[in-house]
């Protein structure tokens, strides 16, 4: 089922480039701002995940973590 929403561009000059671009490519403006939109969501994702990766292995080294190179290179590490 479709949504509507209205969005205001306060600049002008977003709101042309986005009517310039949607017509040189044959598409809809509301098509590239869902893609863009779309796109924005899956990065704030990413970057959650990348952020709770990065505590997990600072927490992982804190403990003592050993790469797994060095593990089985030498099993006796861990």
């Amino acid at each position: 089922m479709a949504k509507r929403m209205t969005v205001i561009f306060e600049d002008e000059a977003l709101y042309t480039a986005l009517k310039v671009e949607a017509a040189r490519k044959g598409r809809y403006s509301k098509d590239i701002v869902a893609e863009a939109v779309r796109e924005w969501l899956e990065a704030r994702e990413d970057e959650e995940l990348r952020t709770g990766l990065e505590e997990a292995r600072r927490e992982w080294e804190r403990q003592g973590g050993v790469e797994a190179s060095e593990f089985f290179r030498n099993p006796t590490a861990g």
